[in-house]
C-alpha cells in the first residue's frame, strides 16, 4: 500500500468527469426541492426523475439544463438551484461529520498524519 500511495499519479479530470457521469447531483436537486420549495420528498423525486429524463434526452448534465427547461417541469424552481448542482457544489455541501467538503478532508487528513507521525 505505502508504494502505491507513494507513487500515485492523480487524473483530476479524469476523476471529476468520472464523478459527474450519472446524474450524481440528482439527490442534491431532490434535496433542494425539498428544503427550499417545501416539496414533499415523493414529488421532489418526480420532479428530479423529469429533469434527469429531460438532461438524458439532451444529452447534458443536470447543470446543463436552462431554469427555462426546468420550470417546465416545476414552474417554483429558481436559479439559486445552480448553487447545488455539479459536483463542485455536491463534495463543498456535505459538511457533517466524515463529509467531503474539503475543510472536512483537511482536517481529516491532518489528524491522521498527527496520528500516524506519533505511532511511527
Amino acid at each position: 500500500m505505502t508504494g502505491m500511495v507513494r507513487t500515485l499519479t492523480v487524473n483530476e479530470a479524469a476523476m471529476r468527469a468520472a464523478a459527474s457521469r450519472g446524474f450524481s447531483t440528482a439527490t442534491d436537486l431532490a434535496d433542494w426541492l425539498v428544503r427550499r420549495l417545501g416539496l414533499p420528498f415523493r414529488q421532489a423525486h418526480h420532479v428530479t426523475g423529469a429533469l434527469v429524463a429531460e438532461a438524458e434526452r439532451k444529452g447534458v448534465d443536470l447543470d446543463g439544463l436552462t431554469l427555462g427547461e426546468m420550470q417546465v417541469v416545476e414552474p417554483g424552481i429558481t436559479d439559486e438551484i445552480y448553487s447545488v448542482l455539479g459536483v463542485d457544489n455536491s463534495v463543498a455541501s456535505r459538511t457533517s461529520f466524515g463529509g467531503t467538503a474539503p475543510s472536512n478532508v483537511r482536517e481529516a487528513a491532518k489528524l491522521w498524519r498527527l496520528r500516524l507521525d506519533h505511532a511511527g
